[in-house]
């Protein structure tokens, strides 16, 4: 059975939702970058190990992400997860869990990428926002996409009733993806392709506002 190790920076929404989804593969630890990450009581809840890698005790982005890495490599995972973890990755990083490390952007890639994703959406007027379950690059948020979902967006919506109704649809999607992967029925291709048997893709368009 696949290992996984999570890591987090806050409440942990999206670990929760990997927590309870009963996925095939051992949650081997979550390890946040904050000790008063709201998160990490979550997993100790759920007997899973936890450990605390803060970047403050550390100089350089560099130095933080050997540590890190460290702590990581620890527990031997064949994924790491990254769910709101809020820290921007070195390539050496990225590159030494090349085709293991996932992440989950409340956005539809390659659309906003970073941080006031909601906000962003809602001042430019868009009809169609949604989140991406994606392999990690060294290019923030850039990396071949696994999985997204999407949602319309409401003349009435605020950044607090999209990014409510986009975090449910990450609920759904990012434990179907871990699923995917630990199951094999997902992988990454050598030419940077993500090829699988998951199921096809669902022919009805999502068309926002709705013609009449």
């Amino acid at each position: 059975m696949k290992k996984i190790v999570i890591l987090i920076s806050g409440r942990g929404s999206n670990m929760r939702s990997l927590l309870e989804a009963k996925l095939p593969c051992t949650i081997a630890a979550v390890i946040s970058n904050k000790a008063d990450a709201g998160g990490l009581e979550i997993a100790q809840q759920h007997g899973v190990k936890t450990a605390v890698v803060s970047h403050k005790d550390f100089s350089s982005r560099e130095d933080f992400d050997a540590a890190l890495a460290k702590e990581i490599d620890r527990h031997q995972p064949d994924l790491v997860v990254l769910a709101g973890f809020m820290r921007i990755l070195t390539a050496g990083f990225v590159n030494h869990y090349g085709g293991r490390l996932i992440n989950i952007h409340p956005s539809l890639l390659p659309a906003y990428t970073g941080v006031n994703t909601h906000e962003r959406a809602l001042a430019d007027g868009v009809r169609i926002h949604g989140c991406t379950v994606h392999f990690v690059t060294a290019e923030l948020d850039h990396g071949p996409i696994i999985v997204q979902a999407a949602v319309s967006v409401l003349p009435s919506d605020t950044v607090q009733s999209l990014s409510a109704r986009v975090l449910q649809q990450e609920h759904h999607i990012f434990p179907q993806a871990i699923r995917w992967l630990c199951s094999k029925k997902l992988w990454l291709e050598k030419d940077g392709r993500v090829a699988g048997l998951h199921t096809s893709p669902i022919a009805t368009p999502l068309i926002s506002p709705a013609l009449d």
